[in-house]
């Protein structure tokens, strides 16, 4: 998501960035590209309008005039306006008497089922008691798949088949949820069009019946324009608190987040990034502005990584790399946690510089590759990964039909394994080796 505007944005700072002193010329140029740049990435043109004479208040004053460097003090003001429109960082209201209800609303297709598994799961994580309620009665097997969700994360539910009322099935999952102690109950419940006054009125009594704390509107990110019509028409008619985009990892264009938000006027509580149980985010607003604008988010990608190493094993790992007794096994090991964090591509967008960077000079370390050294190690017997000596000529050859590859691809790996084995070592000795290519 945001790929595309993202790179026109930073192309327009680039251009701006080889000029010493900007003219108010220079600025309105380069905010031309800019709502050029929003409008085709699906933000609406309200939402676009206002943001640009916004920035263009403050980029053709006396802040950019005075600054040292007049580029970055606009690419500031960009950032801290993007920052304004995506809002403040919004959190789920879980406080008062339990269970405290989350009732999830959207259109069919936008993911709600899958969100409510993920977001119980989360919450679990985060120390509730989540109690799942299968309120759709209308898309067929959508039952079926919130139970099959549940009991894949060990969450209880409250289902009743499709026969029954939603508004009736909500109320008494909601005390069902009271009568086993839950503290939150989330409600999915049927996807609907804002414009079905029939399907609208449903959603307006099973809020009436649930009292809900949060009632949050699960959108794709990928809906486009139409993103504000949907938000406004159900905010409407069941007031919202929130919003999760979901499929924020395909290929949407980003503009509905930023017109969501700026329309609604609730803030964006959540990200969905994938189809895995664990594919839901927390959504940052400086953070997302940062990727935006191709500044990196190190501490969504700290994050990640806390969740995906072990402390314990990574230590081990480091007493194993200093001592010299690192092996391809524990490489593998290493790979695969950082294959938990996501697609490596996506990691790399998250260190400042290095996502524009990679693009323009198609890095040799892709996910495709990862795919490979897998493959590669894979094909090795255990004796191979623990000692790579023993891969001679014949043993290379073996391993290259085994998995897919050529000779050179192995002398790579191994060429690789040998080279961060000495770093380690002359790290341990205190010294720091010159990295060709790093820091120019």
């Amino acid at each position: 998501m945001f790929e595309s505007l993202s790179d026109k944005l930073q192309s327009v700072f680039a251009q701006l960035g080889r000029r010493g002193k900007l003219t108010e010329a220079d600025v309105k140029a380069a905010l031309r590209e800019v709502r050029l740049a929003l409008l085709e990435a699906d933000v609406s043109y309200d939402v676009t309008k206002d943001f640009i004479r916004r920035v263009r208040e403050r980029a053709v004053g006396a802040e950019v005039a005075k600054s040292l460097n007049p580029a970055q003090t606009v690419i500031k003001i960009v950032n801290e306006e993007l920052i304004e429109t995506l809002g403040e960082p919004g959190r789920l209201n879980l406080s008062g008497p339990t269970p405290r209800v989350i009732m999830l609303v959207g259109l069919q297709g936008s993911g709600k089922t899958t969100t409510a598994a993920k977001l119980a799961r989360q919450l679990r994580a985060d120390g509730s008691r989540p109690w799942l309620i299968a309120a759709d009665t209308y898309r067929p097997a959508a039952v079926d798949q919130l139970e099959t969700l549940a009991r894949q994360l060990n969450i209880p539910f409250h289902a009743e088949g499709t026969k029954p009322n939603p508004v009736d099935i909500a109320k008494r999952g909601v005390q069902a949820a009271r009568d086993v102690g839950a503290t939150v109950a989330i409600i999915d419940t049927a996807g609907r069009l804002q414009i079905d006054d029939r399907m609208m009125k449903e959603l307006v009594a099973i809020r009436k019946v649930t009292d809900p704390a949060e009632v949050l509107l699960v959108a794709d990110a990928m809906t486009g324009q139409e993103a504000v019509n949907i938000a406004a028409g159900f905010n409407a008619h069941v007031p919202l608190t929130g919003l999760i985009l979901t499929k924020v990892d395909g290929d949407a264009r980003g503009g509905a987040a930023i017109s969501m938000r700026a329309v609604t006027g609730v803030p964006i509580k959540f990200l969905g990034t994938g189809e895995k149980l664990d594919g839901l985010e927390v959504f940052h607003p400086d953070r997302m502005a940062s990727r935006i604008l191709g500044m990196g988010d190190l501490l969504s990608l700290i994050e990640r990584a806390e969740q995906a190493f072990d402390e314990e094993q990574a230590r081990k790992m480091q007493e194993k790399l200093f001592a010299n007794t690192f092996t391809l096994e524990d490489f593998l090991e290493q790979l695969q946690q950082v294959k938990r964090m996501g697609p490596f591509s996506q990691l790399l967008e998250m260190i400042p510089g290095v996502g524009r960077l990679t693009k323009e000079m198609s890095p040799d370390v892709t996910d495709k590759q990862f795919k490979q050294i897998e493959a590669i190690i894979y094909s090795m017997t255990p004796g191979e990964r623990r000692n790579p000596k023993l891969v001679n000529g014949s043993r290379k050859r073996r391993i290259a039909r085994g998995s897919g590859t050529t000779v050179q691809d192995i002398n790579a790996l191994l060429q690789q394994f040998r080279q961060m084995q000495r770093l380690m070592q002359n790290i341990k000795k205190g010294k720091m080796p010159s990295i060709p290519g790093l820091f120019r």
